[in-house]
């Protein structure tokens, strides 16, 4: 009885091209981890912020962002919905008028809020 012998492998990927667009993503991915640490410590606590940034971004080669690609629409911002953008407001077909009396209260309201913090605090 011969002893066995593991064979070690070597794997790599079946499409060598994509390695480059591998690595241009995880550069831009650390650039914007890069502009929201402090220190190099804390980079897993932005990851989350730094992928949603990178994948709601339009990338040049494209002229689309990678989640449009992945899901065929584009991603829906926090802030889209707590400040609808005219994007959204076209999709639920609200005049111009009534948008712009919208904002204005909204814009309003987030002055009253500054006020009041400003007064209180």
């Amino acid at each position: 009885m011969g002893g066995s012998r593991f064979v070690q492998k070597r794997y790599s990927s079946n499409r060598p091209q994509m390695n480059g667009a591998v690595e241009a993503a995880n550069k831009s991915i650390k650039k914007i981890l890069v502009k929201m640490t402090d220190t190099y410590k804390d980079w897993h606590e932005y990851l989350p912020f730094a992928l949603c940034a990178y994948r709601t971004s339009v990338c040049t080669s494209t002229d689309a962002t990678s989640y449009s690609l992945v899901y065929g629409m584009e991603a829906i911002l926090p802030t889209e919905v707590e400040i609808p953008s005219l994007r959204i407001l076209s999709q639920i077909e609200l005049s111009e008028a009534e948008w712009a009396r919208s904002r204005y209260e909204q814009l309003n309201m987030i002055n009253e809020k500054r006020m009041t913090a400003m007064c209180h605090g």
